[in-house]
């Protein structure tokens, strides 16, 4: 067998004098093995997120075990531990947006190895079932089975501490430095940028780019300038969209927006009369397409009624909180608007995403732009503070100054 010092344990008995008396190493193999690993761990809504040690099994058939070297923070991570999602079991580690390296396989596994660079995937893709052999979707039978239960596809969790049982998260928990559902990218991407693919940029950018397919010549409006909506301007400016609109109550975003392809800013406040009705003045009836990217449920409303009668179209992305519920009159659909979601952008992570790192790596997609913050795992609370000022982090979960040499040697 091929091993490496971390594949060995040794076991060293000294004399009094220093001297070693006795040495006993014992090679064994990583993927039988449980590793110790710290976690941001998340006991209960509402409450700050606590740096432990936990225990993360070895992979089972079918499984992979990642050592995540970074994570970004989404703001679907901060609804879940607020409590306003439908969540009910804790502790849980969160996190959704990673990129690390594989540690180990489990049976079966032949599409990566031990070494491989990987994002973990929220939405898996097996290729066998009715929804990822339809052509029509990204979605897969099985993303029910570790997405709103906390555990993987056995009904287990990999994960405990202080030898309690802890949840994992959408499948993926990048709030540990440990974690078990991937697809395989280019080793030349940092994964501290890269590791935005996994949730934030795709969502938006394949929005724009998948979900809507925008047609060149299109006008566009993006309700919420935060990471996804502008992922959305910049599909929308790849889509070569004429006129895009960014619509945020914060003026400070802007001038990000209008870098990644922006051409008018609309703070909604400005005004005295509903948004949907400023919009559709400014483009003689409406927009081809508008996208929501707030998950509030009065702003959905407004950018479907922001679209042209006839044919516009308003994507919904942003997530809202539990139970809540959208409408409108009827006839805002009759007469020819559409309302239609987006998860993930429609990209297929194990057949797509690579695709995206490819772009990324010869300058056609923006990412570095995104991220205001690094931060080391202890500061994670620090990042949420971030993120709900408006800035974006990143969590280096194993602090190195080059993301793209290998931690475990093979």
């Amino acid at each position: 067998m091929h091993s490496t010092i971390s594949d060995i344990v040794r076991n060293i008995d000294y004399e009094e004098n220093g001297l070693v008396k006795n040495l006993k190493i014992e090679i064994f193999k990583r993927e039988k093995i449980v590793i110790k690993c710290k976690a941001a761990v998340a006991w209960g809504p509402a409450q700050p997120l606590s740096i432990e040690v936990i225990e993360v099994a070895p992979p089972k058939k079918g499984e992979v075990r990642v050592k995540i070297l970074a994570s970004g923070v989404c703001h679907t991570d901060a609804i879940t531990l607020s409590g306003r999602d439908s969540a009910k079991w804790w502790p849980v580690i969160l996190g959704h947006e990673g990129g690390g390296i594989v540690e180990s396989i489990g049976e079966g596994v032949t599409s990566v190895q031990p070494g491989d660079h990987v994002i973990p995937l929220y939405i898996p893709e097996c290729r066998e079932c009715k929804f990822c052999k339809s052509g029509l979707t990204n979605t897969c039978s099985l993303i029910g089975s570790t997405v709103g239960n906390g555990l993987l596809l056995d009904k287990t969790t990999r994960f405990t501490c202080k030898g309690q049982k802890v949840y994992h998260y959408m499948g993926c928990s990048t709030f540990s430095q440990y974690t078990a559902s991937v697809a395989k990218i280019s080793p030349k991407a940092s994964l501290d940028k890269v590791c935005l693919l996994g949730c934030c940029i795709t969502t938006g950018y394949g929005a724009a780019t998948k979900s809507a397919n925008i047609r060149p010549g299109s006008t566009v409006a993006v309700f919420g300038c935060g990471g996804v909506g502008l992922s959305v301007i910049q599909g929308a400016a790849a889509c070569k969209a004429s006129r895009i609109f960014a619509v945020d109550v914060n003026p400070k975003k802007f001038e990000y927006a209008k870098k990644l392809g922006a051409t008018d800013f609309i703070n909604p406040e400005d005004y005295d009369k509903p948004i949907q009705q400023v919009l559709v003045e400014m483009t003689d009836g409406g927009l081809d397409y508008t996208f929501d990217c707030t998950g509030n449920t009065k702003v959905m409303r407004a950018a479907l009624e922001s679209c042209q009668q006839g044919w516009g179209e308003s994507i919904i992305i942003g997530i809202p909180g539990a139970n809540e519920e959208i409408n409108t009159s009827p006839f805002q659909l009759i007469h020819g608007r559409a309302w239609k979601g987006s998860s993930f952008g429609g990209i297929k992570g194990r057949s797509e995403l690579p695709n995206l790192v490819e772009d990324y790596l010869e300058k056609k997609l923006e990412i570095d732009m995104y991220i205001s913050h690094q931060h080391k795992l202890e500061d994670i609370n620090k990042a949420f503070d971030d993120m709900h000022s408006g800035e974006r982090s990143v969590i280096r979960l194993i602090w190195v100054l080059q993301l793209k040499v290998p931690i475990i040697c093979y």
